[in-house]
């Protein structure tokens, strides 16, 4: 008769042989993650971990090392490259080399190998997982001494930039005692210049050429306060400019030309009135500052008080022209007078003045008052009249001049002069042709003529002048 086992007995110790089973498994389990682990991590030790590229390199298994050598070696084709950095009037240059440009392979060895070597299993273990299933891919990253760039923008920067003006007037008695206009200034947007450097660099890898050229970012520098805003006679801009050069001139002469300027330096012209160069410059004789200069006068060259001051009266005829105003009055002189024709002008474009007979009329035909600047600059021998009120619209044609019946000078002429040392020469006068000189001034505005006018000139023959020093 055989011995029953107990049923309860029996599924005990199925219970525990499943126990046992799955224990079992679950350690082979482990034992087989924690080989491959060890595995895996002794065959990526300082390397980089699988699935991680930078570009479209695969650098899995790679070094720090292999990752410099490659990215050093990727570099060199970027010293060839040459930068030109372009504004208006300014160039600067860059060289690869210079800048010392490359990848900068010892960051991207440090960003590939740092991937998943963070301390944090869960985090790491993720990474890892990451870059072996969906890849990782690290950006290449360009390197250049930002000193060097930094250093050639501000060179520019010194030779662009260029302060606003604000605007300066102020009136007493009648006439504007001090005028500066506004002006507009400039400067060099340097980050901006520099983010277009940035920009481009990002793209220097596909892109074969070995010169590039960046355009300079150049803003406009707005002044603080505008010249509309510092008076109250409607007085906006430059509207126009005269010049001449008096080259040559004795002292004397120069005085003068200084002093009559400076009689019509800040003068106001109302709207629809007409100025007078004898009516402002006044008295002209040594009472009233004058100096001894060379005239012509009864057909010679002598000594007379205020001569220079046609240079004047010339030079603002060339700066009302320029305007576009009207003349009412202007004579021609009778000669030619070498002062005129310096800088490249024509016969023609003088204005003589002697009171009372003759006079400079100038008519302000515009909506708005004028003021008139002189300047000197005694280093060019150059004298400036300038012209500010508020543009209209006119347009100013002037013609080319005609020159036409020319005869030949008269021989030279020298004058025993007490002022010169005895034996020097100097020569005031140039030999000139006689010769005759028109030109047309027309002046419109949407399509309407504000003034038409032909200016005749008939300059007499005249010979060259030397005098010749007698002072003991």
């Amino acid at each position: 008769m055989h011995k029953k086992i107990p049923v309860k007995k029996t599924n005990h110790y199925k219970k525990r042989f499943w126990k046992n089973f799955l224990s079992t498994i679950i350690l082979g389990c482990i034992i087989i993650v924690g080989v491959f682990v060890y595995y895996f991590e002794s065959r990526y030790q300082n390397r980089v971990y699988p699935g991680i590229f930078i570009g479209n390199i695969d650098f899995s298994g790679t070094t720090n090392e292999e990752i410099i050598d490659y990215w050093s070696k990727k570099s060199q084709p970027f010293t060839n490259t040459v930068f030109t950095f372009k504004g208006d009037n300014q160039v600067a240059t860059l060289s690869g080399t210079s800048l010392d440009l490359g990848y900068d392979a010892s960051l991207s060895a440090v960003q590939a190998l740092s991937i998943a070597r963070s301390g944090n299993f869960l985090s790491d273990t993720y990474l890892k997982y990451q870059a072996l299933v969906f890849k990782i891919k690290l950006t290449p990253l360009i390197k250049w001494k930002s000193g060097e760039l930094d250093n050639t923008l501000n060179q520019l920067a010194q030779e662009i930039d260029n302060s606003p003006v604000n605007a300066l007037f102020e009136f007493k008695d009648g006439r504007v005692t001090a005028f500066k206009a506004s002006t507009a200034g400039q400067r060099l947007d340097k980050q901006a210049t520099k983010n277009a450097f940035v920009n481009l660099i990002s793209n220097l890898p596909n892109t074969p050429d070995k010169n590039q050229f960046i355009t300079l970012n150049i803003l406009p520098w707005e002044p603080s306060i505008e010249t509309q805003d510092a008076n109250n006679f409607g007085i906006k801009e430059l509207i126009g400019q005269g010049v001449s050069k008096f080259r040559g001139s004795i002292s004397g002469r120069i005085h003068n030309i200084a002093l009559a300027a400076s009689r019509i330096n800040g003068v106001l012209i109302p709207p629809n009135s007409i100025f007078s160069f004898n009516d402002t410059v006044g008295d002209i004789s040594a009472a009233t500052g004058y100096k001894q200069a060379y005239v012509i006068k009864s057909g010679r060259t002598v000594l007379d008080d205020g001569g220079g001051v046609c240079q004047v009266s010339t030079t603002l005829f060339r700066a009302a022209l320029n305007s576009g105003l009207p003349v009412t009055e202007r004579h021609a002189h009778s000669y030619r007078v070498g002062y005129y024709e310096q800088g490249g002008w024509k016969p023609g474009f003088d204005a003589t003045v002697y009171a009372p007979s003759y006079d400079l009329k100038i008519k302000n035909d515009t909506a708005q008052y004028i003021l008139i600047q002189s300047e000197i600059d005694a280093s060019t021998y150059q004298l400036t009249f300038s012209m500010f009120g508020q543009k209209d619209n006119r347009v100013v044609d002037i013609s080319p001049v005609k020159l036409y019946d020319s005869k030949p000078a008269p021989p030279d002429l020298y004058q025993d002069d007490p002022t010169l040392p005895n034996g020097e020469v100097k020569q005031v006068d140039w030999a000139a042709p006689g010769i005759k000189a028109s030109f047309n001034y027309l002046v419109t505005r949407n399509g309407e003529t504000l003034s038409k006018d032909t200016f005749f000139s008939n300059f007499i023959p005249w010979q060259a002048v030397y005098l010749r020093g007698t002072k003991n």
